[in-house]
C-alpha cells in the first residue's frame, strides 16, 4: 500500500528464527525519519536498537514490549498522517496474514566451498554483482561477528562474510599461523568470485588482514573500513588472548568476553556458550595457538600500508576499548566513538554500517 511502511522483526544472522520486542523507543504519533531508533531487540545473541528505514508518523505499535516474535513478523507501522486509520488497519491484518501463510522466509545461508585448497564458510547476500562488501572478523569468531551490520549493507550492494581459517566452520588448518595464510584465503576468495570492486571492511585481527589484502589486490580495492584493527596502534591485550584460548568452561570464559564490550551485561549465556563450543572443535586450539603468536604478537607496520592505499577509508575504534586501545592519530580517517568497546560493530550497529556505506559511496 502506498504511503505505507511495515516495520518488521529482522533477520540478524543466519541462526536467528525470532526476537524479543525488549523495549519501544518512540511513542505513537511522533514523526520518525530514515535512520532514527525506534525500538530495541533482544536476540539469544545481544540487545541491538533497530532504525527506522523510512520517514512519517509511527501509527500504530502493533507488538507490545516483552513478546516474542519470529523474524519477518509486523512490528509496527510508519505512514504518513493523511493515510485513513482504516487503511492502516487493513494494513496490518493482511500482514499478519501473509506471516501465517509462510512469506517473509529466510534467504539462502552460509556455505562450505572449497577456495584456493581449503574449505572456507562463506556468507553471499544480495544482488549477485562483481562490486561487493568484503567482511573478515577478527580473532576468535566468525561470519556471524556481522550479523548487525551486513542486512544495511545488503540494501545497497553486495556482501560477502567469510570465517578465515582456523575459525568457524572454515578449516581449522592456519599453516605456520602467519598473517599470510589468512591474506592468502581473503585474496583468493576475492578472486574466486571474480569481484573487481571490493568494499572491504575487517575489524581488530580482521582488520589487518583486511589491509594488507587490500595492498595486494590493487586497484580492484574500492574503499576500506577498519575497525579497531590489530597492527596499527598498541599492541594486543595478550592477557584476553591467552586468557580466551585457556578458557574451558563456561564461568572461567565470560569474563574475558565481557571485556570486549564497553557494557558486560551485553554478554549473553548463549553467546558464551557457541564460543565454547567452537572452541571445543578438533583443531581451534592450536590454530588460535599460533595465531597468537604468530600473527597477534607480531601485528605491526599497519601504518604504512595504510599510507600507501590511495582509497576512501575509515578507521573506527570504541573509546573503551581494552582490548586494543585507540591511538591519538592515524593515516586514514579516525573516528572515534564514546561508550563502546572492541565490539563496536556490534555495540554501535547502525553507526559503523552507515561509516561503511558512506566511505564506500553506496
Amino acid at each position: 500500500m502506498e504511503g505505507i511502511f511495515a516495520v518488521t522483526m529482522p533477520k540478524w544472522g543466519m541462526s536467528m528464527t525470532e526476537g524479543r520486542l525488549s523495549g519501544w523507543l518512540v511513542r505513537p504519533g511522533r514523526a520518525v525519519e530514515p535512520g532514527m531508533e525506534i525500538l530495541e531487540i533482544e536476540t539469544d545473541k545481544i540487545t541491538n536498537v533497530l532504525e527506522a528505514r523510512d520517514g512519517g508518523i509511527l501509527r500504530r505499535q502493533v507488538i507490545e514490549e516483552g513478546q516474542t516474535v519470529p523474524v519477518g513478523a509486523l512490528l509496527g507501522v510508519i505512514a504518513d498522517a493523511s493515510v485513513p486509520d482504516d487503511v492502516i488497519d487493513a494494513f496490518v491484518a493482511e500482514r499478519k496474514v501473509a506471516l501465517a501463510g509462510g512469506e517473509g522466509g529466510d534467504g539462502g545461508g552460509p556455505q562450505v566451498i572449497d577456495i584456493g585448497g581449503r574449505s572456507i564458510r562463506v556468507l553471499d547476500l544480495g544482488a549477485p554483482g562483481t562490486e561487493a562488501f568484503v567482511l573478515v572478523h577478527g580473532f576468535g569468531g566468525d561470519l556471524n561477528n556481522w550479523l548487525f551490520n551486513a542486512p544495511g549493507l545488503a540494501e545497497v550492494g553486495r556482501v560477502l562474510a567469510l570465517d578465515l581459517p582456523g575459525h568457524g566452520e572454515s578449516t581449522k588448518d592456519v599453516g605456520t599461523g602467519d598473517v599470510s595464510a589468512l591474506v592468502g584465503a581473503l585474496v583468493d576468495l576475492i578472486g574466486q568470485f571474480g569481484l573487481e570492486r571490493v568494499h572491504l571492511v575487517g575489524h581488530s585481527m580482521g582488520g589487518l588482514v583486511a589491509a594488507l589484502a587490500g595492498a595486494e589486490i590493487g586497484g580492484r580495492l574500492a574503499s576500506l573500513s577498519l575497525v579497531a584493527p590489530a597492527g596499527l596502534a598498541g599492541r594486543v591485550n595478550d592477557a584476553y588472548i591467552g586468557g580466551f584460548i585457556a578458557a574451558e568452561k563456561r564461568k572461567d570464559l565470560k569474563p574475558w568476553v565481557e571485556l570486549l564490550f564497553a557494557d558486560p551485561a551485553l554478554v549473553t549465556r548463549d553467546m558464551v556458550e557457541g564460543l565454547l563450543n567452537f572452541k571445543r572443535l578438533d583443531g581451534v586450539q592450536a590454530a588460535l595457538a599460533l595465531l597468537r603468536s604468530e600473527t597477534l604478537a607480531k601485528a605491526a607496520g599497519l601504518e604504512a600500508v595504510l599510507a600507501g592505499l590511495d582509497v576512501p577509508a575509515v578507521i573506527l575504534w570504541g573509546d573503551q576499548d581494552k582490548i586494543i586501545a585507540p591511538p591519538a592519530a592515524a593515516p586514514k580517517p579516525l573516528r572515534i566513538l564514546p561508550g563502546k568497546g572492541h565490539m563496536l560493530h556490534m555495540e554501535a550497529a547502525a553507526e559503523v554500517t552507515r561509516a561503511i556505506r558512506d566511505v564506500a559511496g553506496l
